[in-house]
């Protein structure tokens, strides 16, 4: 698994309005998914250390978590490449997949028997939205995680009729 080097590809430090991104084409050998993870884990350490932003313990997990659900499924349902495109946006960390099949995925419903095909309902268990769309070709699929575990502060009103206690 190597980074792809794009001008889009901005994990050094620059301007705080461009994007906190990294971006990796995955090539399927055997360990495509524990790099997936890792990188994911990368990222998060780079942007705590390098731009200073909070990232949970939780955070962290739920990344690595979601990156294996979305790799594996990538991995195991279309044939050819998968793309990984790690973002910071706002208070969210992105991790969005593309893959070349076009059928969306179909949640399941909820049985504790069915052994297997569970990552869809643990990856919009855990994050804070979730979406999949057709592409011109195949799809992408995008989670968001919240870096902290603190509710988001643009949902907590603080109008003067509602003082903060």
């Amino acid at each position: 698994m190597e980074p792809e080097s794009s001008d889009d590809d901005d994990t050094a430090p620059q301007a705080r309005d461009q994007p906190i991104r990294s971006t990796v084409a995955l090539d399927g050998h055997g360990s495509y998914i524990s790099e997936a993870r890792h990188m994911a884990a990368t990222f998060l350490t780079r942007a705590r250390a390098e731009f200073g932003l909070p990232v949970s313990a939780r955070a962290m997990d739920l990344t690595q978590l979601v990156v294996s659900e979305l790799v594996t499924n990538a991995r195991k349902y279309a044939p050819g490449p998968v793309l990984m495109d790690l973002r910071i946006v706002g208070n969210l960390v992105e991790v969005e997949v593309w893959d070349s099949d076009p059928r969306l995925p179909v949640p399941q419903g909820a049985d504790a028997q069915r052994v297997g095909q569970h990552g869809l309902e643990i990856v919009r268990a855990v994050a804070h939205a979730f979406e999949a769309r057709r592409e011109s070709v195949g799809k992408r699929i995008t989670a968001r995680i919240a870096l902290t575990d603190v509710p988001d502060e643009a949902v907590v009103d603080k109008s003067p009729a509602n003082p903060p206690s």
